[in-house]
């Protein structure tokens, strides 16, 4: 089975937007074994739209689209999709009913055009979105399909995954069952290299790496005639992962972070935490704040930018500043003592570098980052060097951080 990805939108023709939603897609239909062999952007022409329709029926067995499911006289896939279908548009009572609430609870009236979104190709399989007014559907156009999905990926991606999975799955040979490993502290060339035997001799489970910021992600996919056993073909393989991977690997499941993973360890070992940022400017605290609960462990974050808030609000002798620098071991360690004490927490965290363009040297070039980490009286240290702008150099530092406590704490509360 193989599908094409057509996304719908003068706006992505321009430039305005970045595709985001034909990488997500064909990745994920990749893992469950429908191929992509073709992807097209059309913008919002009736004619143009149509033709792209046309072609992409006569090369897949699939056609998903994303976009032009809105309100207005330009969002025209449902009803070229129906044209092309041969047919008619009707009512859905149930999307209507609950786009009337979505407005409803915006304290919001709906005006008419809203309507629209609330019909479909008569036989349409509908999909609800429970993230906006546009819900999404299938049809069938002979012996092919047509899936139409919005165009917001915080729209799209919820949909793909409850409703398009789903659906995909009764036209598969069998069942897929998939395991996320999510590895940081070495890059994908790194974990390519470690697990080359296994990748090239990979049939059944699949294994596939995908690299984000600071992190490296690996799903295992099997194929089988019942989840049960497709579930047991993946234990092997992902034993000898881990075997080769190691503490590399933090965790497992697509919605588990390393905020998480460290906020559950806090919690767990019932350690409160307080965190002293420099360059880092408070995306530290951000990360462990994302987490629900932290507050019962997460006590204080404060951004000691300049040298002196260094030294009024953490205690940092101005001799460790004079003579090390504020990019140094010494200031971390203090910074993160300053911070725990100051706030009377189990554990400090800090952050000090030089996040760029300006201010580097020979001796301390741009991306050089120290962390300290005091916990319950002990205190240590990690250098880091990064590359990249500015914004890539804070997230990674913040990135290498957590997964630094990760190990630190995993190593002292076995």
């Amino acid at each position: 089975m193989n599908a094409e990805i057509l996304a719908v939108g003068t706006e992505l023709l321009l430039g305005d937007i970045v595709n985001t939603n034909a990488q997500y897609i064909a990745k994920r239909l990749a893992e469950i074994g429908i191929n992509v062999y073709y992807q097209s952007v059309v913008g919002d022409n009736s004619n143009r739209l149509y033709q792209s329709f046309e072609l992409a029926l006569k090369r897949a067995d699939i056609v998903i689209t994303t976009g032009g499911l809105g309100p207005t006289n330009d969002d025209l896939t449902k009803e070229t999709a129906a044209a092309i279908a041969g047919k008619s548009m009707v009512l859905d009572q149930k999307s209507l009913d609950w786009i009337e609430s979505y407005f409803s609870k915006l304290g919001r009236v709906m005006t008419e055009n809203n309507r629209k979104q609330a019909y479909f190709p008569e036989g349409a399989v509908i999909f609800h979105n429970a993230y906006g007014t546009a819900p999404g559907c299938a049809i069938e156009v002979g012996e092919k399909k047509i899936i139409l999905l919005p165009g917001p990926p915080r729209e799209m991606k919820p949909m793909f995954e409850n409703s398009v999975i789903p659906y995909l799955s009764q036209f598969q040979d069998g069942v897929l069952v998939s395991k996320v490993l999510r590895i940081c502290g070495i890059g994908e060339s790194h974990v390519e290299a470690l697990l080359k035997d296994i990748l090239n001799a990979q049939t059944n489970p699949t294994i596939a790496p995908y690299a984000k910021t600071g992190e490296v992600t690996l799903r295992i996919t099997s194929k089988a005639k019942t989840k049960d056993e497709a579930s047991k073909m993946i234990i092997p393989v992902e034993e000898q992962i881990r075997n080769i991977l190691g503490d590399h690997i933090y965790g497992e499941g697509e919605n588990t972070t390393l905020e998480s993973v460290v906020a559950e360890m806090l919690i767990r070992h019932k350690k409160t935490v307080a965190t002293a940022e420099s360059c880092t400017g408070g995306l530290l605290a951000a990360r462990l704040i994302n987490y629900p609960g932290i507050s019962s462990v997460f006590m204080e974050g404060a951004v000691t930018y300049s040298n002196g808030s260094k030294i009024n609000r953490l205690g940092v002798k101005e001799e460790t500043l004079s003579k090390y620098g504020a990019v140094s071991k010494e200031t971390a360690e203090e910074m993160a003592k300053g911070i725990s004490q100051s706030a009377g927490t189990d554990i400090g965290i800090s952050t000090t570098g030089i996040a760029g363009p300006g201010g580097g040297s020979d001796e301390k070039p741009v991306g050089l980052v120290y962390s300290g980490l005091c916990i319950d009286g002990e205190v240590f240290s990690k250098k880091f060097n990064f590359r990249g702008d500015r914004q890539n150099i804070r997230e990674r530092t913040v990135i290498s951080v957590l997964d630094w406590v990760r190990r630190v704490m995993e190593e002292k509360f076995r």
